[in-house]
Parts: structure tokens; sequence; C-alpha cells
């Protein structure tokens, strides 16, 4: 029978509550930056088929409350109450763990011998071993290179904790002491949450909590599907593009389509390129998972603040994602920066909601997500330090009525910056300088948000700087209705030396004392015609020295002197208008070669190739093509643009061919490629 409205409220807060004080928990008794500062962890109560219902709203990754817990409950056979289970396999979980670096424990609650509920914790561990500090690399090409793969055990059994697993635990990582401590911050959290769980049962009874569990979820669901109706029935298609596969030189496309029906709402994925040869790989099983759908529930939460935050959220939404793409790989493909592809995919739901709620969604976000690490060598021992110095983002997307916020990423990311008294006692590294980037945002009616730049200096030599997730370092942050894109994102390798040298994407980074680095992020896009940015908004930013005068100038069309706007001078300028992309050169010129059908039909080719196979030939159907332009495509274009489209479709439809004379049943049956139901 289900509760009542105020019970069901009462219950809400309550379970609520208990989740962020596991996570307050965990957070003050971590022992690692990335917990205690950055707050790359969350806790969560799931129920019996693995789905939160309770999350937190105020700590913690929000990102989380999609995963399903399911899998990883049944793989370890019968429990008794003080049982534990620990996994990092994005694989044997069904991606609840979605890279190695994330550990993942659940302890089934019992309450006069059932299961009630269950509790959930997980944290971004230092290291797990694999071939870089810290565990993750772009060019990783398959999972075993990531580090130690823990499929799901019983770290404590009966309430003792497994040494043997934490043996294997320690011997595999290159902070193993840190890894110990994170652990049992994590342990500390389940075991509160279950010491709450058991007064708030005392209150309501087993009865209550069980069914809360369902109407919550219920409810959820029901106020998800109120506020997806105010988005027009119908089908929105976009695409967008990551810079590449880990410096391989060919651009990542990522395509979507959306058909919103009475408040429900279909995600179909298929023209997504194929799964690469890099970290890059996102392992959603198929599943509505996290990382595909948390722009809709961004969404949801924010024309609806008051609704419950759990897993109910998802039930409007449907999935299709190949399997063999980007977005549904198949082991053993690398996955560590499932982040940078996930933060493409919520540029995708953004410009794709976009269409149908123009004055709701804002341009895009600066879209790089840069954990900047420091691995260093610890003196007197074998272990090291490895540490997070900050996870860099960008600029927040300019909308209608309000510019970008400065400096914040509004997509995927709420992770909190790290002090920097915090970092320079931790490592040996002297922050320099840490602040917005000025001249960074898309400028526009309302102008993008500000990226991000960190300018450090080393102290000690022998050490190693990793960047994983680097993006938009050539493909911008769009613009919408006239705004203008972010600018890219750099890295300097000792700036004051002449200008520094420019790095590219990089992997393992060394460098010695007295070396310095220069990082920054782009800004987001900008919304509207910046012709028609107030003037007085425009001398607020060239005041707080956000935008140039040369900028305000170029960008705006308002001239500033020392004695302010010159408005004469202005209205001039600004009758002198041009139109320059909204998505960038870079994308236009490789749009206008690779046409958009042409790319989902070669990637509906590949899905069903092995891996080495697909990369291939992927290669193939695009050498031709960019053998007929300029080195520096797509940032430069030429004349020759006709001929490359058109030896791109030949190459194309060689392949095709060729595929289908080999195979006459595969790459040549469109059924193969088809969406499916989402019980499909």
């Amino acid at each position: 029978m289900k509760l009542d409205a105020i019970t069901l409220e009462i219950l809400n807060h309550k379970l609520t509550a208990l989740t962020e004080e596991m996570c307050h928990i965990l957070q003050r008794t971590g022992r690692t930056l990335y917990v205690k500062e950055t707050a790359d962890f969350c806790c969560a109560i799931a129920d019996h088929q693995g789905k939160f219902f309770a999350y937190p709203r105020g700590i913690g990754v929000s990102g989380f409350v999609g995963l399903n817990s399911l899998t990883t409950m049944q793989a370890v056979g019968e429990l008794q109450p003080g049982d534990v289970i620990l996994t990092n396999d994005p694989w044997r979980s069904r991606g609840l763990a979605t890279h190695l670096p994330d550990l993942q424990v659940l302890e089934p609650w019992f309450i006069d011998g059932e299961i009630v509920a269950w509790g959930w914790a997980f944290l971004h561990a230092s290291d797990v071993g694999g071939r870089v500090p810290s565990s993750i690399s772009p060019t990783n090409s398959d999972i075993w290179q990531e580090g130690l793969q823990i499929p799901p055990v019983k770290l404590v059994q009966g309430g003792v904790l497994n040494q043997d697993v934490m043996r294997i635990l320690a011997a595999n990582s290159r902070t193993p002491d840190a890894n110990a401590g994170d652990i049992q911050a994590m342990l500390a959290a389940l075991s509160a949450g279950r010491q709450r769980l058991q007064k708030i049962v005392a209150q309501h009874g087993v009865a209550g909590v069980t069914q809360a569990q369902q109407d919550l979820q219920e409810y959820a669901a029901l106020r998800a599907r109120q506020v997806l109706r105010q988005i027009p029935d119908g089908t929105y298609q976009f695409e967008d593009y990551l810079d590449d596969e880990a410096g391989s030189g060919l651009p990542v496309r990522l395509a979507l389509s959306a058909t919103f029906t009475d408040g429900r709402v279909h995600l179909d994925f298929t023209g997504s390129d194929a799964q690469v040869a890099a970290a890059i790989n996102i392992p959603s099983h198929g599943d509505p998972h996290a990382w595909l759908t948390l722009r809709v529930l961004a969404l949801v939460c924010t024309l609806d603040k008051s609704v419950p935050l759990n897993a109910g959220l998802l039930q409007p939404i449907s999935l299709f994602a190949p399997v063999g793409s980007l977005v549904n790989p198949q082991f053993p493909a690398a996955v560590g920066v499932r982040h940078a592809t996930a933060v493409r995919v919520n540029d995708l739901l953004n410009g794709l909601l976009g269409q149908a709620l123009p004055e709701v969604m804002p341009a895009a976000s600066g879209g790089t997500i840069i954990p900047l690490v420091v691995a260093e060598t610890a003196r007197g021992g074998r272990e090291q330090n490895v540490q997070v110095i900050e996870p860099m983002v960008g600029g927040g997307g300019g909308r209608f009525g309000r510019d970008g916020i400065d400096g914040r990423d509004n997509s995927i990311s709420n992770l909190a910056n790290n002090p920097v008294e915090m970092v320079e006692a931790e490592t040996r590294i002297q922050i320099l300088q840490y602040a917005l980037r000025a001249d960074s945002a898309g400028a526009g009616q309302w102008r993008g948000g500000m990226g991000q730049q960190i300018h450090i200096r080393i102290l000690q030599d022998d050490t190693t700087l990793l960047a994983r997730g680097m993006e938009r370092m050539l493909f911008q942050p769009w613009g919408v209705n006239g705004g203008l894109p972010g600018k890219p994102t750099r890295m300097t390798l000792n700036p004051a030396d002449n200008g520094g040298r420019q790095q590219g994407k990089i992997d393992l980074l060394s460098v010695k004392a007295g070396d310095e680095l220069l990082l920054q992020t782009p800004g987001g896009g900008g919304w509207g015609d910046p012709f028609l940015r107030d003037p007085a908004a425009v001398k607020r930013d060239v005041d707080n020295q956000l935008i140039s005068t040369d900028a305000a100038a170029q960008q705006y069309g308002v001239v500033i002197t020392a004695q302010g706007v010159d408005l004469a001078a202005s209205a001039l300028l600004r009758q002198q208008r041009t139109t320059p992309s909204s998505l960038g050169s870079a994308r236009e010129n490789w749009q206008a070669v690779f046409d958009p059908a042409l790319l989902t039909r070669l990637n509906q080719l590949l899905y069903p190739l092995t891996s080495a196979e697909r990369r291939r030939y992927r290669q193939q159907a695009f050498a031709a093509a960019l053998s007929q332009l300029p080195h520096a495509f797509p940032r430069e274009t030429h004349t020759t643009t006709e001929t490359a489209r058109h030896y791109f479709a030949e190459a194309v439809a060689t392949l095709e061919q060729h595929l289908f004379t080999v195979n006459p049943s595969s790459p040549g049956d469109n059924s193969l490629c088809a969406p499916q139901s989402a019980e499909g």
C-alpha cells in the first residue's frame, strides 16, 4: 500500500540526510586530496533491484544517481550481516564502475535477518596500477593497461576485513597507503549509514521504509515526465566532435537523435563513431547510463527544483547505443578517460534540447575537464606521491538573459577546486597563478563564462605531469543564435622562454625542478549577437579585466577610452557588422568535407567489426580525402574541398561493397544497426 504524501516526504528528507551524513564522514576521514578537497566521491542507498532511491543533494558527485548496482549485488553469492562487496571493474559490474580508479563498495543492510536496503559508496583512488601513475592515460588501448581489475569480491566478510584482498590492492598500486586510508573512509561511511537506517526503521517500520523505496522512485518519475512534457513532441538531432582519439589526428564524432513523446524520450546514438583504441570509450552496456543521460536529469532538476533525486528520474528515458560504438564499447576497451566523451555527450544533449527550448538551454560550456596530475618520487620509499593538482574546467555557456558562469563548467562536473595551500603542502609544486583566463569566453549578447588558467612551477627533479581529458583544443565550444565560440584549450611549457613550447595532448610529461607549465581552459560559448550586448556590460567586463579593450572593439563593437564608452565611435563600428561562425572555423571546415549522412553510414559499417578492423578501415576511409587537403586542415581549408568530399564518398561506397562481399549478412544488413526498444 502506497504511503501518504506527508510520510513519504518525511522519509525522503530523512533518507537523503542519511546519504549526506555518509558523504560528510567519507570526506572528513578520506586520505587524498581528490577525496577530502575535490570531493570525487558519493554515497547512496539502493533497493533490491540495485537502483538508488536516496541520494545526496548537496555533496558528492551528483551525476551518478542513475547507476545500477544489481549486477554487483548478485555476483558474490550468499551474504550475511557485516559483508561488504568491493569492485572497480566496468565490465563485471555492468557499468557501476566506469573506470578502474573508481572503487565501489556495497553493503547489504540487514534488519531482523533480512536485507532492507543496500549502502553504497564510491571514491576515485589515487592509483590502481597500470601503465602510468594515477592509472589513467588517454593513450591506453585496452583495459589491461589501465590497472588492477577487481571483480565483485567480499572486501569485508562478517565484519572482518579481508587482508588478502587488501594485500593484492597494495601490491598493485603506487599509492598503497593512500588507497588503504580512503577505503577505510568508505567503510566508516557505510557503518554510519547502517546505524542511521536502523533508527529510521525503528521509527517507521520495515514495511514503511521498503514501501518508500518504490514510492519515491515512482514519484520522481511522475515529476520528471511533467517537466519533459514541456518539450514539444518530435525528433531532434545534433552532433559534436572530440578533437581526436588521443593524438591519432582523426576527430571523433558523436551523433544523437532524441524523440520526445508525451513526457518520454528515446535517445538514439546511431552514427556516433565506433569504439576506439584509446581510453575515451564509455562502458554503458547499452543501458540508459548516467554518462549518457545526465543532461536530461539536469534539465528536470533545473525546471523542478524540489523533485526527489533518485533513479526514478530515469524511468521516462529509453536509449539505443549501438554495440561496438564509442558509447557502448565491447570488452576489453579502455575507458579511463570516459569523462571526456561524457562531457561531449552532454554537449550533444545541450544542443539538441536547445532546439526545443531555445530560451532555457545555454550555449556549449567549456567542454573539457582536465585533472592535472603530478607524480613525484617519494623520498626514502617505493611509494609514489600521486596527486591531482586541480580538476581544471572551462567556463559555462551563455544563455538567454544571463552570461555564462566564469570558471565553472555547468555540464557534468561538480567537483570542488583544491585550495592552493593544500596542493603546495602535499606536493613539491608551487602555484604561481590560479585565475580566470581573460578573453577566453565566446562573445555574445550574453557572453560565455571565462575559462580558467593555472601556472605552476616544479620544485623537484624527476617529476611527471599528466593531464587526462584534454579536449576543445581544436573544436571550440560552440555559440548559439549568433553567439561566438569560446577560445580553445592551450598548454604551454615554460611560457616565459620566448613564449614557451606549445604542448598537444600530453600523456606523460617529464619535468624537472624550475620548469613551469601554463594550462588554459576554454571559455563557454556565447548566446546571441555580440553587437547587441549592452555597452555598459562590455565596459564592466573590461574594468574587471575579463576582456581587453581590443576584444571589446573587435568582438562587441564597443570602443572604450580612458573617459569610458565612446558611444559615437561604437555606433559607427557596430554598423560594420561581420558574421563569424558560431561553431568555429575548424568545425565548419570539417563538416564541409565529411557529410553527416556518410559518417553515419561509415560507422554503421564499422560497428560489427573487430577492433583492429575498425581502426584500419576507418583510417583508410579518411585517408583519400585528407590527402587532398592541407596539413593544417581543419584549422585551414583549401579550394579542394569538393574533391575531398568526392573521395570520401567513394571510400565509404568502396568499403561497403568490400564488406558486403566478404560477409553479405553482416555490414550490409541494416537490421544489425537498427534501433531497439528500451526492452530490446
